[in-house]
């Protein structure tokens, strides 16, 4: 056997070395990809707040939200201090036929802090599983009577098999097999669901579609639904007696300004909500979905099939992932998250308007909410055209590569030249995502704004010049 890497040898690793094994044990691709954008080319140090302080001495602002799992920041102390309490008193992480007191008590958090009687939950792992897991307790509510499950065209609910085919977005570049019956539909567009629910009538009138899936906040597009949409699909779904499931995973706990984005049009309440990423404060790997108490006890509740709602029973309720999670909820309650990512928004907003009329040829749209913005790039020489008459099977022959290049080129210059961490979607128009963590001051979002327009302000020409002579080559 191989000699093994100890953790005290794991941390002392350089960057070529990490490179290196990743080629060998993890993906070649990945570093090639990684390294060709102007990332992992150091290792970090330490992190906290909203900064990430790497080896080399570098102070970084980290913008990016860890997209979407660091509404607390990195390593924010209230969290490292429930972990702490955990481990020191030895509690227990498994085992199923202990009841847990940390899973009770955060089922009674979510149920406090969700409306109407969002009140049952299942925890595992990840988002997707939690997605996953609504879509089979609807499949289960409806008995399998009902075939049909919709979600919308700019769609994105995680990787799995099956949340991969519940994914409409770009970002699906291969086939898998997949969950059968999945109809698609205009995400905002409320006579596009009527025409699919229509579609599937059966010869009895009777809907075949037994749950709609959809983001109240489009995180990985920067689009999100009108209140108006939102209540006609409710009263739809109700009338048509579909499972309608929110996908508030990226959005929950505060980020766009209210704890989940449809808790801000009082009343509206689907009939499960799904989150994850912030949902572990940064620090543990765990999930929820939430259903109505008529939709759980009418799948599972009963000693038949008390135990066939997990998606993956073996680290359900994980002790210290649930611990660490009761822990980020009353964070992100205590200290108002909601409110910080109000304060946020009241300078980013102004401030990249104030950007977008200094940069007309350069920034073509500013959108978003509370943490959650797109700036979406446009211009660029000429030259860049050519890009799509490179040799088939390369980068070149994605239809958005040229505004994926542009905003590179500004994510480059902002990292490299002014310690400014962003990142750009692969779904949708791929703008530059402005999500800085929760505890993130209005002083971190003005010095964005400072970093955004002295970046801009050399000009696409130079941002472009730059970036392919120092990454692009690399390819």
């Amino acid at each position: 056997m191989a000699d093994l890497i100890s953790l005290e040898e794991a941390e002392k690793l350089d960057v070529e070395h990490v490179h290196d094994l990743y080629r060998t044990y993890i993906n070649k691709s990945q570093v090639r990809l990684m390294t060709s954008f102007g990332f992992g080319r150091e290792l970090v140090d330490h992190a906290e707040g909203a900064y990430v302080h790497t080896r080399d001495g570098r102070r970084i602002l980290d913008f990016t939200g860890g997209v979407g799992v660091l509404n607390h920041g990195h390593n924010h102390p209230r969290i490292l201090a429930a972990r702490q309490r955990f481990q020191e008193q030895r509690r227990m992480e498994v085992h199923k036929t202990y009841f847990s007191p940390y899973l009770a008590a955060l089922g009674h958090n979510l149920a406090a802090v969700l409306p109407g009687d969002l009140n049952r939950s299942f925890l595992p792992n990840s988002g997707a599983e939690a997605v996953e897991g609504a879509v089979k307790l609807a499949y289960k509510y409806h008995d399998g009577k009902r075939q049909t499950v919709l979600r919308a065209d700019c769609s994105f609910h995680g990787k799995l098999l099956g949340s991969g085919g519940l994914t409409g977005s770009a970002q699906n570049t291969f086939a898998f097999p997949t969950i059968p019956g999945i109809r698609t539909f205009e995400y905002g567009d409320i006579a596009s669901v009527r025409k699919v629910i229509e579609e599937t009538r059966g010869e009895r009138g009777r809907s075949d579609v037994y749950a709609l899936l959809i983001e109240p906040f489009s995180a990985s597009t920067i689009r999100w639904c009108s209140e108006e949409f939102l209540r006609e699909l409710r009263e739809l779904c109700t009338a048509e007696d579909i499972v309608l499931i929110f996908d508030e995973i990226y959005t929950g706990w505060g980020k766009t300004g209210s704890m989940f984005h449809f808790t801000r049009y009082e009343g509206l309440v689907p009939d499960v909500v799904t989150t994850s990423k912030s949902f572990g404060g940064g620090k543990s790997s765990v999930s929820a979905y939430v259903a109505r108490e008529p939709v759980f006890r009418k799948a599972y509740d009963n000693m038949a099939d008390a135990m066939m709602q997990s998606t993956s029973t073996t680290y359900y309720g994980f002790g210290e992932e649930t611990a660490t999670a009761i822990e980020a909820v009353a964070v992100a309650v205590e200290d108002d998250y909601p409110a910080r990512a109000r304060a946020l928004e009241a300078v980013l907003r102004p401030g990249l308007e104030r950007l977008r009329e200094r940069y007309p040829q350069l920034i073509s749209e500013v959108r978003g909410a509370g943490a959650l913005f797109g700036v979406f790039l446009s211009g660029g020489p000429k030259v860049l055209d050519l890009i799509g008459k490179l040799p088939a099977g390369d980068l070149a022959k994605d239809p958005l590569i040229r505004t994926k290049i542009i905003t590179a080129a500004v994510i480059h210059t902002l990292y490299r030249k002014h310690d400014v961490y962003t990142y750009n979607t692969l779904n949708g128009r791929s703008p530059l995502v402005v999500s800085p963590p929760l505890v993130a001051e209005p002083d971190d979002a003005e010095r964005f704004l400072e970093a955004l327009d002295s970046t801009l302000g050399e000009g696409m020409n130079r941002l472009l010049a730059r970036f392919v002579r120092e990454r692009v080559s690399s390819w």
